[in-house]
């Protein structure tokens, strides 16, 4: 197990500037998950630490060494790509096997290993098998023991999943996160799914045009997010947004919305300049009249079983709302509701930040 330090890395490509300033500090046998959305930079960056890209500035340190120019095969990293890179001709067996048969091992070091990594992955029943012959989860599963069998100080995997179906990649999920835990190894994992980066990571790091927004375990990005940004992209469905003005009695402070309706705040908020935004998750969401209430226009109903999806307007401001209940509302409906004061995010309309 090997930590890894970002130290103020940066990369060019020519005058266009892909990452600025990344500093980031992963800990031996973390789990950590790079998330954003595409062209932030996430797959750049761990390219970088595979040594598949130049660094154009800053360092970077693999176990406490300078790493900047150590060509790939002396990083003992591991990759697991997309597009699982196995070999047409070899069988399962052989593509595991592959890395240590180049590097002149023994056949039986190399059947040991191919053996071992076949255990922990469930493969034994599909080591005869051509790619051409095995569903792609079994394909990513070889992928995987080929990494596992190099023995890395670090697994790198670049969205090894957005090419499963949805069911694929929740049963991929449970297995490649079981199998941190078995190995106890460092793993850094880019995604642009953020339900895989809530369920999988140690800690979460949030990419947008090349910087990094913020850093820290799911829930506490979730909770406590750090720009508009953040707040927007974690979470399924994502949090919405009501314009408005904030307003203070003596006793107490409240969200005014632009299309009419309040919500009361915890604790006293000051009135502040401009236009505010109130973000709210959908699951926060309740039904009912009461003084401070907001009311949703309903465009959309949907009935997912376990759950109730509407979609609508408060004002001009488009939201998304999710009950356990089964809703008996209608397009065109008026849907009162009302909001914890403690789960109203406030943010600034011009910056982006909380209030």
């Amino acid at each position: 197990m090997t930590d890894v330090e970002f130290r103020d890395l940066s990369k060019s490509f020519g005058q266009h500037k892909i990452l600025e300033n990344i500093s980031l500090d992963i800990k031996s046998g973390e789990f950590v998950v790079l998330v954003g959305p595409s062209g932030c930079g996430k797959s750049t960056l761990l390219r970088m630490l595979a040594g598949l890209e130049t660094i154009s500035s800053g360092d970077l340190l693999i176990g406490g060494v300078r790493a900047n120019e150590l060509p790939p095969q002396k990083r003992n990293i591991a990759m697991v790509f997309q597009s699982y890179a196995l070999f047409p001709h070899l069988k399962a067996s052989d593509n595991i096997g592959f890395g240590p048969k180049i590097r002149g091992e023994t056949r039986t070091a190399i059947d040991d290993k191919v053996k071992k990594a076949s255990g922990v992955l469930n493969l034994f029943s599909y080591l005869d098998r051509y790619p051409r012959q095995l569903s792609g989860g079994q394909r990513q599963r070889v992928a995987m023991g080929r990494a596992i069998v190099r023995e890395p100080s670090v697994f790198l995997f670049d969205e090894p999943l957005s090419n499963l179906d949805a069911q694929l990649r929740v049963q991929m999920r449970t297995e490649i996160k079981a199998l941190h835990q078995r190995l106890k190894s460092t793993i850094v994992y880019v995604t642009h799914d953020q339900i895989e980066a809530m369920t999988m990571a140690d800690r979460i790091v949030v990419m947008d045009r090349g910087k990094i927004q913020q850093v820290g375990p799911p829930l506490e990005l979730y909770d406590r997010p750090a720009n508009k940004f953040v707040a927007s992209f974690l979470g399924s469905p994502s949090m919405s947004f009501v314009s408005g003005t904030l307003k203070a009695a003596p006793e107490k402070s409240w969200f005014e919305s632009a299309g009419g309706g309040r919500l009361v705040l915890a604790g006293k908020a000051a009135p502040a300049a401009g236009v505010v935004e109130a973000g709210i998750r959908p699951e926060h969401f309740v039904i009912g009249e009461a003084e401070d209430a907001m009311a949703i226009k309903v465009d959309v109903v949907e009935p997912t079983g376990s759950e109730t999806h509407i979609y609508g307007t408060i004002g001009a401001d488009t939201v998304r709302a999710v009950f356990r209940d089964r809703v008996h509302a209608r397009p065109g409906d008026l849907l009162p509701v009302t909001v914890d004061p403690g789960n109203v995010h406030l943010f600034d309309k011009a910056s982006g930040l909380p209030l």
